[in-house]
């Protein structure tokens, strides 16, 4: 069995009345985080994860903020579209772990919604996936509520 690790980051800036998704999850908050997609900075630190293990470069490649197709789009569908580009290589996820940095809102009570949306789209069990979160001791651009971040690894395996 040949096993493979991959680390995965994404920051995405929070603006003032905007729509907040984390995990596949939509917060009630004042920010939320601002970019081309649904701006979900747990998916895309998850799809560079995998990605990076799998080889096949990062999330920006596949998926470029400047094509039209991804403006807006769930990043429920980018982790979906990752899946399958590890599944035709011949790559099974053996798990996530991941780690999001952020002041406000509280992260804690999402969780396990956030695992169980992952776990449903890409065919996984839910003790596979780890979610995590810490805040940034109102330190810096996250601890101002500038900014969000998230932090993933993952090992994938082929049989």
């Amino acid at each position: 069995m040949k096993i493979k690790v991959g680390f995965g980051f994404d920051v995405h800036q929070l603006k003032d009345n905007h729509p907040f998704v984390i995990g596949g999850v939509n917060l009630a908050h004042h920010k939320g985080a601002y970019g081309h997609s649904d701006a979900d900075v747990l998916l895309h630190a998850i799809c560079d994860a995998l990605l990076g293990a799998a080889n096949l470069r990062d999330i920006g490649f596949h998926f470029k903020n400047t094509d039209p197709r991804w403006k807006g789009i769930s990043s429920m569908i980018l982790l979906q579209e990752t899946v399958k580009l590890l599944q035709e290589k011949g790559w099974q996820i053996g798990n996530i772990d991941a780690m999001l940095c952020l002041e406000a809102p509280k992260i804690n009570p999402h969780i396990p919604q956030m695992q169980a949306n992952i776990a449903g789209a890409i065919a996984m069990d839910v003790e596979d996936i780890s979610i995590k979160a810490t805040t940034n001791e109102q330190m810096g651009f996250i601890g101002r509520e500038e900014g969000v971040v998230a932090y993933a690894v993952c090992l994938i395996q082929k049989p």
